[in-house]
């Protein structure tokens, strides 16, 4: 089995936040494949509640400083960088001073979504495309955790499908029990149409409800983690409609095995 490049783009990554399945996941997993011989690379929102002392992050001044639009209004995105404990792997972190210097992630004290969630969303993928393609790095799967990373597989394969970065590149989507309640921002599609997407290809998200951006993500997407148990059927039906592989949880220990096969169909499919 050939070395693979794989990048792991999650919502959460434990122990910057704290232990959960999905955080878990996207700490072990990339430990597990980068351990089996391939190449990772790994990125997650700067949220507030990230420790930037005891976790001894620090700013990557040769990636920061490009300005991304978000909604017609320029964000400063700033790249930190911190060595993951007890692995030989490094967590590239997406900051902003506008949407990640709160305290807490993507609910406040209250337990009440932040309002802007839609746009620390676009901000996030558009800012973890933009990094890999300025460190040079060409991955052969691009893995998402969680539906802070959902509108990357779109911004791929759409507005990056022409970089040679990108050329190839796979997408696996890993869903869990997370889904935000009731929808993002109204304007969301909208906001999407400022980076170029159409009316019809935004139709999907007129409602952004963790459904919808689900269906969205999928048209973009090459399989499907179903790592939760209350995902919605409607979403997996999606799946089976577009033809798109769904794959149950797997167990840590077999991490090594499972995965690194998932990835490496994905591959020989490309190339028969």
């Amino acid at each position: 089995m050939s070395k693979k490049k794989i990048l792991y783009v999650s919502q959460e990554i434990s122990p910057y936040l704290s232990s959960n399945i999905l955080s878990d996941t996207a700490r072990h997993l990339p430990q597990a494949i980068n351990e089996s011989g391939n190449e990772v690379r790994l990125f997650m929102p700067r949220f507030g509640a990230v420790n930037e002392r005891r976790n001894q992050l620090h700013e990557v001044i040769r990636l920061s400083g490009m300005n991304l639009i978000v909604n017609d209004i320029d964000q400063l995105l700033i790249i930190k960088v911190a060595s993951v404990p007890q692995a030989k792997m490094q967590v590239y972190f997406i900051d902003n001073e506008e949407y990640f210097k709160r305290k807490f992630s993507t609910v406040d004290a209250d337990g009440k979504p932040y309002s802007d969630n839609d746009e620390r969303m676009l901000f996030f993928c558009r800012g973890v495309l933009e990094t890999v393609k300025k460190l040079g790095w060409s991955p052969d799967v691009i893995h998402c955790h969680g539906w802070m990373a959902s509108m990357l597989p779109l911004y791929l394969k759409e507005n990056f499908k022409d970089d040679p970065i990108f050329k190839g590149a796979k997408v696996v989507y890993s869903m869990y029990d997370n889904a935000f309640e009731g929808e993002l921002d109204a304007n969301f599609a909208n906001k999407l149409k400022f980076d170029g997407f159409s009316d019809e290809l935004t139709s999907t998200v007129t409602s952004p409800s963790h459904t919808n951006l689900a269906k969205l993500a999928l048209k973009y997407t090459d399989a499907l983690i179903n790592n939760g148990e209350n995902i919605d059927p409607e979403v997996l039906k999606c799946a089976e409609d577009l033809g798109i592989p769904v794959y149950d949880a797997v167990e840590k220990e077999d991490y090594k095995e499972k995965y690194n096969e998932i990835y490496e169909n994905l591959l020989v499919e490309q190339t028969v």
